[in-house]
């Protein structure tokens, strides 16, 4: 018992410090900066990948291997490729083929798959005779391969696509609802959105509530209020179909906080769910609010608002989640992410603190998100292994997000 304790105890540890660095590049090196702006480890590395289940993988004289976050080699630099770990494997190249192997290094066996596909959400996609079913982390089969395709999961469920219509799965492959629509939005609170023919609505309980006249409705986020367009204007539905904001502006985004980013002709401002504009739509453009209460917004550079719309942070900066390597699955693209906001000024990247000063006062030649998660928007397929010698892995994603 004390073992297992123990054991649990440290994949806690590791998975924090992994929440805890950065990639960034310095003297065209890369190092993994701390939260509290120190070094963890110092930039020595031409090539390496955000900390991703507590392990990075580094170049070592043209090979990969993985280190931990103290910098100790965990996997040797053996390969010519690898992955990201996620659920506790990573795909990598030995030799000329593709293979699955666990956080210590130990190839896993899967079952038979035309693909290997990244893990997400504890599940990986395997396709057989052009179907695609799921495996789990110890490589047994959850769902025997069915389906056309299956997109991405998030948040634990999965669209998935039969005979040229979509319907929603959970990891255990069990399907929610049924592959009846022409389109499928995300599966939030038991609820969708869904497009039969040319008629969108709301999908709850297996029943379809069309929204008429509505051309397009967007995935619901973090409340339960969503944007949708009507007659090219934007307004708000709620879980059930019923417009809680009449479609009046011309752009929307999503609520957080209890407020919403819109714009009226070229200018963007927030109203609330009563369609209050809190703050008057004066900027350039906007972004949805962090959970730390700040919001991005801009006049000709980026700043940052509070929100009763005071400007806390000056626009003086260019702003983006993604750099170098994708980034993690987040809920928002831009602004305050896990306590930070990744920035640009005069051509070098930081990291603003919520009162606006820059983490340990230093900049950087690039600068990745800290490391906050394991999922991520896009699975990449890679050829699996054949008798013949194994294909390169594919140059895009198999999933994109289905809109």
């Amino acid at each position: 018992m004390k073992k297992s304790l123990f054991f649990l105890s440290l994949l806690f540890i590791q998975f924090v410090n992994s929440q805890e660095l950065a990639l960034v590049k310095k003297s065209s090196k890369i190092g993994y900066l701390s939260k509290d702006g120190t070094l963890r480890i110092e930039p020595q590395y031409k090539s390496a990948k955000s900390f991703s289940e507590g392990l990075a993988a580094v170049e070592k004289d043209g090979k990969w291997g993985f280190i931990d976050t103290k910098g100790t080699w965990v996997i040797p630099a053996d390969y010519k490729g690898v992955k990201d770990f996620n659920s506790g494997i990573a795909i990598v190249q030995k030799e000329k083929d593709w293979v699955y192997i666990n956080t210590k290094g130990e190839i896993q066996q899967a079952p038979a798959t035309e693909k290997l596909f990244d893990f997400n959400d504890g599940v990986a996609f395997i396709r057989q005779n052009d179907k695609v079913g799921l495996i789990n982390s110890k490589m047994v089969v959850v769902l025997e391969p069915k389906y056309d395709q299956i997109k991405p999961f998030e948040n634990g469920y999965a669209r998935v696509e039969s005979n040229k219509k979509w319907g929603i799965i959970n990891t255990a492959g069990k399907e929610l609802i049924e592959p009846a629509y022409d389109e499928i939005g995300n599966y939030f609170k038991n609820t969708t959105w869904a497009r039969k023919d040319k008629t969108f609505g709301v999908v709850s309980g297996g029943n379809f509530t069309p929204v008429e006249g509505v051309e397009k409705i967007w995935d619901f986020d973090t409340q339960d209020l969503t944007y949708a367009k009507k007659n090219g204007k934007i307004g708000f539905i709620d879980l059930k179909g019923n417009w809680a904001i009449l479609p009046i502006y011309d752009k929307a985004k999503a609520f957080s906080k209890n407020l919403a980013p819109v714009a009226v002709g070229s200018k963007w401002g927030y109203i609330n769910p009563k369609a209050e504009f809190i703050i008057p739509p004066t900027y350039a453009d906007a972004e949805v609010f962090s959970s730390n209460g700040l919001a991005p917004v801009k006049e000709k550079n980026w700043g940052f608002i509070n929100e009763s719309g005071k400007l806390v942070i000056p626009t003086q900066y260019a702003i983006t989640s993604n750099g170098i390597i994708i980034s993690l699955f987040v809920k928002q693209d831009k602004g305050f992410i896990d306590g930070f906001a990744r920035v640009k000024n005069e051509g070098k990247w930081g990291f603003l603190k919520p009162d606006g000063t820059v983490l340990g006062n230093q900049w950087f030649e690039n600068a990745e998100l800290f490391s906050n998660t394991t999922e991520k928007k896009e699975v990449t397929e890679i050829a699996a292994e054949k008798p013949k010698p194994a294909t390169k892995p594919a140059a895009k994603p198999v999933n994109k997000k289905k809109r």
